[in-house]
């Protein structure tokens, strides 16, 4: 009698040898302490960031007894919260400014070969949104989960001219001059 113990098959049957999708990096992991009555309980938190570096992004944060667990919660939250961002060849069309609670972020257009000027949490989703070139500066609070956030709402907020002149019911050349 022939058994089928091809363990390939298996795998591919199981999604383990498919290519990822999005790239995925941990911005911050955290540990926290709460004081009880039997003593001091770690539980972890980690925020994390996804991208498909063609203009996708996301972010989460994940909660968790171990880190291993709050990493994967952080992964799944971000790519439930995946956004489409405006791309202007390798960088972006227009300086805006982010906020979101105490953070606030500049983000600059910056010529091709300048490379991602940029902090930690702010690196880490300009790079998995596939932004190449850009300049930045945390104005205000440094908080990972502000930072992170008001990035994401920067990048939301960009327009390029064929969005403005639709939302202003005019022609790209007569936006653009």
């Amino acid at each position: 009698m022939a058994y089928n113990n091809n363990r390939r098959d298996n795998r591919r049957n199981r999604g383990e040898d498919e290519p990822q999708e999005f790239t995925e990096k941990v911005v911050s992991l955290n540990r926290v302490s709460k004081t009880v009555k039997g003593g001091r309980v770690m539980k972890f938190s980690a925020l994390c960031v996804v991208g498909d570096g063609k203009g996708r992004v996301g972010y989460g944060l994940g909660k968790a007894n171990e880190v291993s667990e709050a990493i994967r919660k952080g992964l799944e939250d971000a790519k439930k919260n995946i956004i489409t961002i405006t791309i202007f060849g390798t960088t972006i069309p227009h300086e805006v400014i982010g906020e979101f609670g105490a953070g606030r972020v500049l983000l600059k257009p910056a010529p091709e070969g300048t490379g991602v000027i940029a902090g930690g949490p702010v690196r880490a989703v300009v790079e998995a949104a596939g932004i190449k070139d850009i300049r930045t500066k945390c104005l205000r609070s440094n908080n990972p989960q502000n930072v992170v956030a008001a990035t994401i709402v920067g990048l939301k907020s960009l327009r390029n001219a064929q969005q403005v002149a639709v939302y202003r019911g005019k022609t790209a050349g007569e936006i653009l001059g």
